[in-house]
């Protein structure tokens, strides 16, 4: 994604937003631990309770998609980019709040198990 980029500052952007959003795989990973701990599964089926955590995660690995077409479009522009990696950033968002919803609704489908116990 970064390779080709020769403007040194938004190479910098890219930099720092790729830092960024590898550093939410764990946060990724430990949503995807908790729910098979709460239903697991060895297929492809996902369980009803977890549809809104899937969902959530299916649109961040979207959004990450975008975000990465972003900083390829923005390797290819000619020139200086007047304003720097400010579309990939906006992309990148995406990405965050549909993490951020997988946890939540993950935390409330736990919640709600505790309850029933």
């Amino acid at each position: 994604m970064l390779e080709g980029v020769e403007d040194e500052q938004l190479y910098v952007e890219l930099v720092v937003i790729a830092n960024e959003l590898a550093d939410l795989s764990s946060r990724v990973r430990a949503v995807c631990v908790e729910a098979q701990l709460q239903a697991p599964s060895d297929g492809l089926d996902i369980p009803g309770s977890l549809a809104g955590v899937h969902r959530a995660l299916s649109k961040a690995g979207n959004s990450l998609a975008t975000t990465a077409e972003a900083a390829a479009m923005l390797r290819l522009a000619v020139g200086p980019v007047p304003v720097g990696a400010v579309s990939v950033r906006r992309r990148a968002e995406a990405v965050y709040e549909h993490v951020d919803e997988a946890e939540r609704l993950l935390r409330a489908q736990t919640d709600s198990l505790r309850t029933q116990e």
